[in-house]
């Protein structure tokens, strides 16, 4: 009787490396140096985006600003969604001296940080309520340079780490991005509190510059972990022996490679990409407005919600990268996107509700955990799509893409308020989210019938 063979070594390999990770060794790779830069750096990407839309949308309201003007003024947002214009310059073009001396990636965010800090100074001096042109061209600074922080900063999580540890990157990115958003949403109200005093009430300028000034001092801790981190080694280019090749190969080649390894697949991921966070996007713009319009205190706005909110955003970030490694991103990109549809309607019954602490921490407690594990599934969803030749360009691309439409949306909100008041809104924001669960179907069953036509590096 002949006795069965062995399995020959590439199959035993082979079961090995498609076997998930145990709990313990998918949890130990968040104490990773890569992962640990990457909690600061999130930090430092985290920090302006409040700064410029949610706290400002807080600032504006105190101020007296009307909620059509601040919904129109949050399309200063949209220099996120249109970032992959200039991402091409940002992945190829060095720095005079700066690039030489920090690298292609730190280069790029040094100097961006330090234009983010410039501009914040800005908006700590300008006085909405005498004059709002200023501190809407101080936003869009920060803003413009934000957007191209992101550009470097995913380019350097994505070359600093393989595929296999991107979910706990994207996790430990989205820690630090958050823990910056309870210092820039928190933060910035309990210092605007403090120097205000409990005696006055109402909008007060000499408050918020203070607070404006801490935010802008807070970009230190991003510029001295760019200085003291140590720069990816960059993917192989061909020299360019032209401006022809040079733009050929910045600008036509990475939204090129990406449609001929995806094929007609690309045009449904797109999709995907372009209406994932519309329900969060579009509600948040107007949930500052709201808590100011419901009677609710700087102090109870900054605990409720930005703190004890974002560590729920934390905790469902974190379950969303354990999750995505051990069941695939697929599975989280569709449970994220269940949830935060759901948890919109959940302000519709808090606008009933009225001024009730206790109800708000529920409802934001619900609403920050389904955004924390969506986000940690998207990005890991992203990342996985770019080629690691192209890896800023193309990201940027995508997560421009994430921006575009929702923040389009999102400039009516105001208008939309207005007309039709509160519950309507959040109730109709959770209507938007119905598609994306279609798409989310859709993608995972055309990535199991096909793989990418050329894979990427």
């Amino acid at each position: 009787m002949t006795e069965p063979s062995a399995s020959p070594p590439q199959a035993v390999a082979s079961a090995d490396a498609a076997r998930p990770p145990s709990w313990m060794a998918a949890l130990r790779v968040y104490l990773q140096p890569a992962s640990l830069r990457m909690l600061s750096l999130g930090f430092s990407a985290g920090l302006p985006l409040l700064l410029v839309l949610g706290t400002l949308s807080f600032r504006l309201r105190e101020a007296g600003i009307d909620r059509s003007t601040i919904g129109h003024l949050s399309w200063v947002g949209l220099a996120y969604g249109f970032k992959w214009v200039w991402a091409p310059l940002v992945d190829r073009m060095p720095l005079p001296f700066l690039t030489r001396w920090l690298g292609r990636r730190r280069s790029w965010l040094l100097l961006s940080q330090l234009v983010i800090m410039a501009a914040l100074l800005g908006m700590a001096w300008c006085d909405p309520s005498q004059a709002l042109e200023p501190i809407v061209w101080c936003a869009l600074a920060v803003a413009f340079a934000s957007a191209t922080q992101d550009i470097a900063l995913d380019a350097f999580r994505i070359e600093s780490a393989g595929a296999a540890q991107q979910s706990a990157m994207a996790a430990s990115y989205q820690t630090g991005y958050r823990l910056a958003m309870i210092w820039a949403g928190a933060g910035v109200l309990w210092v605007a509190a403090w120097v205000q005093g409990p005696q006055v009430s109402g909008y007060q300028h000499a408050a918020w510059a203070a607070a404006y000034t801490a935010m802008a001092l807070s970009m230190l801790m991003g510029m001295l972990t760019v200085l003291f981190s140590q720069e990816p080694v960059p993917a192989p280019m061909a020299p360019a022996r032209n401006p022809r090749e040079w733009l050929q190969g910045a600008l036509v080649d990475p939204f090129a490679d990406f449609l001929r390894r995806y094929g007609w697949q690309a045009v449904l991921i797109l999709l995907l990409i372009a209406t994932y966070r519309i329900s969060d996007v579009v509600m948040g713009i107007m949930a500052n407005p709201f808590y100011v319009d419901m009677g609710y205190t700087k102090d109870e706005v900054a605990t409720v919600t930005k703190v004890y909110g974002v560590l729920m955003t934390l905790l469902g970030a974190f379950v969303g990268g354990v999750l995505s490694m051990r069941w695939g991103v697929m599975r989280i990109l569709l449970l994220g996107a269940v949830l935060s549809a759901a948890s919109n309607v959940l302000f519709a019954w808090l606008s009933g509700v009225g001024h009730d602490v206790m109800s708000l921490v529920l409802v934001v407690s619900a609403d920050n955990l389904a955004s924390g594990i969506a986000s940690a599934a998207f990005i890991a969803y992203l990342s996985s799509l770019t080629n690691v030749s192209y890896s800023a360009t193309q990201y940027a691309l995508l997560s421009s893409m994430m921006l575009l439409l929702p923040k389009f949306i999102a400039g009516f909100s105001g208008d939309y308020v207005n007309a039709h008041g509160y519950a309507s809104f959040f109730i109709g924001t959770a209507w938007l989210g119905l598609p994306v669960l279609l798409l989310v179907v859709l993608a995972g069953r055309s990535a199991k019938r096909a793989s990418p036509a050329v894979p990427a590096p």
